[in-house]
Parts: structure tokens; C-alpha cells; sequence
């Protein structure tokens, strides 16, 4: 008797071999002995459209997420988007519901999960500086609008900033800043921050394993800032080091990898992941 097909979903991109995703849905697939896989699934450029038509017909294929760099041509193949996916204008994860592909967007809300407590708490003032202009930082400055920030938006094209935040939050007072502006010291006398929420967030590849470093002077961060890179690869970024130099608190690339990747999840599975030990066994797997 042959053993019957398991249902499954994979992360798709190319490269995809230094992809956690595998490890982190594998990981609470065994914690809930679940019957199911998730795989990595190499597609090069341009192949998309014909990955998806060969999923269409499994029907053990559940959906999938999607990294760099298929994330906009994704964004045209699928049949609707939810609601959150259409405002920010980007997805990074294909969910089959019935005979329909549905476009979704769990960045957003991934990178907010470790910032509940904070943002749970009364501001007079929130701001976030916000490093980069791509798919990721779409999701972010979404993310950070809806919950009240003003965004200094830092990139390399000053244009290309510009229209990113009057799409996604035309009428917010936000401002746009050259990348440059941040790698030199400041002697910006910041008012008091008593009751104030600042971010300082990297939301480009910029810090990677394998691309340029990020150029940041800390004397542009206010007291008490919190900085989050969203780079996964090294874990602890010179840019993390540089903020914890300079007395910051810091959120490290897993904290949205993972928070992301557990809405996922249930889409794809139909149960929420294991997280009452706060995510500990999953990071010490992950750190292996």
C-alpha cells in the first residue's frame, strides 16, 4: 500500500538554501505532532507563473511564503488579496482558500508582534526613522503609520521615499531623509523624550551576509530609542551592536521572522503555533 501524500507548504525564492523558514514551521509542526510538511522550494526568476500553475493542481499544496526576489511578480499571479495585503501593496505569502490563490501580507503584523508591550502603553509622541525603501519596508511603514508614528523615511532615492509614504499614509505628516544623512555624527540637541516612543528601524538588506554594511550614527537616535533590524543573517548585526553601544534597547531580525511566520502558519495549517515558552526552544534550535 502506498503511504497517502501529506499536505504541505514551502517558502519559495532563489537563493533558498539559507531560508529558516523550514526549520521554524517544521519545528512547531513537530510540537503539535502534526501530520503535515514545509519545504524550501527554489524558484529562479521569471518561474513563478508556471510554480503556481503546477500548485493549482496539488491538491495536498496548501500555499506558500514568498522571499526575495518573486515577492512583486507574486503580488500580479494571485486570483484576490486580503485586505491589509492590497492597502500596503506587497505579499509575502500565497494561501490556497477553495480553488482561489489568496494574496496575504503577515510582515506587517510579524514585525509589530514584539512591539505590543510598548505600543500597548499611552505616547505623546511616536516617531520611527525607518532604513530603506523596498518590499520590506512597505510593510513596515504601513505597519508603523496605523499605529500613530511619524515616519522619517531614509532612503537612497529621495522620490521613491517620497511616493511610498504618500501611498501609504497620504495625509500623514511624514518626511523623507538621503540614507547618507545617517552615516555621519549629528550634534542635534533632542528635546526631552519623557513620554515619547521612538524607533530607530533597519528595513533594508542593507547589513546582510553578503551586501553593503549599513552606515549609521547612533548620535541620530533619540534617548531611549528601541532599534529593530529586520536582518537575520548575521543574527547580531553591527547595527544592533553599534545601538546597544550606545545604551539602547534592541529587537533582533528572528523576533519578525518568526512572529510572521506564525500567522502563516495557521493559515496554511489550521492551528496556531506552540509559542507558550516565548519562542525559547524554536531560537535555540534556530541559533544551532
Amino acid at each position: 500500500m502506498t503511504q497517502a501524500a501529506l499536505p504541505y507548504a514551502e517558502v519559495i525564492g532563489d537563493p533558498i538554501a539559507q531560508s529558516k523558514s523550514p526549520l521554524i514551521h517544521g519545528h512547531w509542526l513537530a510540537e503539535l505532532g502534526l501530520e503535515a510538511e514545509y519545504r524550501a522550494h527554489r524558484v529562479e526568476a521569471g518561474g513563478v507563473p508556471a510554480y503556481l500553475d503546477a500548485r493549482r493542481q496539488d491538491p495536498d499544496w496548501r500555499g506558500c511564503n514568498i522571499t526575495m526576489p518573486h515577492k512583486q511578480t507574486a503580488l500580479e499571479l494571485v486570483d484576490r488579496l486580503d485586505p491589509l495585503a492590497r492597502r500596503i501593496g506587497a505579499i509575502n505569502t500565497i494561501v490556497r482558500e477553495g480553488e482561489a490563490l489568496v494574496g496575504c501580507n503577515t510582515d506587517a503584523p510579524g514585525f509589530l508582534e514584539p512591539l505590543k508591550d510598548r505600543l500597548g502603553q499611552q505616547h505623546l509622541f511616536r516617531m520611527a526613522r525607518v532604513l530603506g525603501t523596498g518590499g520590506a519596508a512597505r510593510a513596515i511603514v504601513a505597519a508603523l503609520a496605523a499605529e500613530g508614528f511619524v515616519i522619517v523615511l531614509a532612503g537612497r532615492n529621495l522620490d521613491k521615499a517620497r511616493a511610498l509614504l504618500d501611498e501609504l499614509d497620504p495625509g500623514g505628516e511624514h518626511h523623507v531623509a538621503p540614507l547618507e544623512h545617517f552615516a555621519a555624527p549629528t550634534d542635534f540637541a533632542f528635546d526631552d523624550r519623557e513620554g515619547c516612543c521612538d524607533l530607530v528601524v533597519n528595513a533594508s538588506p542593507l547589513g546582510m551576509r553578503g551586501q553593503s554594511p549599513l552606515s549609521f550614527d547612533w548620535s541620530h537616535a533619540p534617548p531611549r530609542s528601541l532599534a529593530y533590524d529586520i536582518v537575520t543573517d548575521p543574527l547580531d548585526t553591527p547595527f544592533l551592536a553599534g545601538a546597544r553601544a550606545a545604551g539602547l534597547e534592541t529587537v533582533d531580525g528572528l523576533s519578525m521572522l518568526i512572529g510572521q511566520a506564525a500567522i502563516a502558519f495557521e493559515k496554511f495549517f489550521g492551528a496556531p503555533p506552540p509559542r507558550a515558552d516565548r519562542d525559547a526552544a524554536l531560537r535555540q534550535a534556530l541559533a544551532q
